[in-house]
């Protein structure tokens, strides 16, 4: 399995460095470069004052239209001078149906990228996590950075908590890890039961990984008393990760969202690109 398809998300205000790093990451692996450009409409006004500036939200309404369709041609050109196998599809929605028409597309990549551009806009952020990461098969890749993603990573760490999500993005992000030179399957504070990681922590999924050619290091990490997004950054710079591997809201993403949690802060500080899976 290799990636094939690549879906890019881009919003209409600030895609250039987005578009950028997912022509270059398309390039290195040679895949199909699906870009989704998209604009969230304005919600309508509301209230007594609401029929006298309706005209005007209409024209805004046009407005982002008009300009949706001048930034998707900049993209296709963009993608012309790439060389790349492309397509480019232009959206206008509302925020409450932009993660369904996000998930529309995820279904036929094979890998979702979201770069910082995007993942800038709080708003549109939101609805790709929703519709991409949770609507979709598909895993998401996001880039937090101001350079291309590296799917065949020199060294790539895996935050291993022994939950179908993490199992789930270990699956999915196996062509990268393949190509690693070496991977770090990272556990932090684990229990040592059957239950749970095992009498030997780390060791059934580090056997799975050899199977597939992976070379991989078991790393059992103390938190000390440090939340565990934090123990899991200062190890991918240890480690000198160029890529980390994580399962996506083990808990409910309403109290994730509410209280915080590892995937919120990881999405949120991190410094390298993450690959995850729900």
């Amino acid at each position: 399995m290799r990636y094939k398809t690549i879906l890019a998300v881009l919003g209409v205000n600030h895609f250039q460095e987005d578009l950028k790093n997912a022509i270059a990451l398309s390039q290195a692996i040679e895949a199909h470069l699906s870009t989704v450009i998209i604009a969230i409409a304005a919600p309508p006004p509301f209230g007594s004052y609401a029929e006298a500036i309706s005209t005007a939200w209409l024209e805004e309404r046009q407005g982002d239209i008009d300009k949706l369709a001048e930034q998707a041609g900049t993209v296709k050109e963009m993608l012309k001078a790439s060389g790349l196998s492309f397509d480019v599809q232009d959206i206008y929605t509302e925020f409450a149906w932009a993660d369904e028409d996000i998930a529309e597309r995820a279904l036929y990549a094979d890998l979702t990228l979201v770069g910082r551009q995007t993942g800038r806009d709080e708003d549109l952020c939101k609805r790709v996590l929703d519709g991409a990461l949770f609507q979709s098969p598909a895993p998401l890749l996001f880039n937090p950075t101001d350079q291309a993603a590296n799917l065949t990573p020199r060294s790539a760490l895996i935050a291993w908590d022994s939950r179908p999500e993490a199992a789930r993005a270990v699956q999915q992000a196996l062509p990268a890890l393949q190509s690693a030179s070496e991977v770090h399957v990272t556990l932090i504070d684990p229990v040592a039961r059957s239950s749970a990681s095992g009498e030997e922590p780390g060791a059934d999924i580090a056997t799975y990984l050899a199977r597939h050619g992976v070379p991989v290091a078991v790393d059992v990490l103390s938190s000390g008393g440090r939340h565990v997004d934090e123990v899991l950054k200062q190890h991918a710079v240890d480690v000198g990760a160029e890529l980390l591997v994580m399962g996506a809201y083990s808990h409910s993403r309403l109290r994730e969202r509410i209280f915080g949690g590892v995937t919120r802060s990881m999405l949120e500080t991190a410094r390298l690109p993450i690959f995850c899976s729900h």
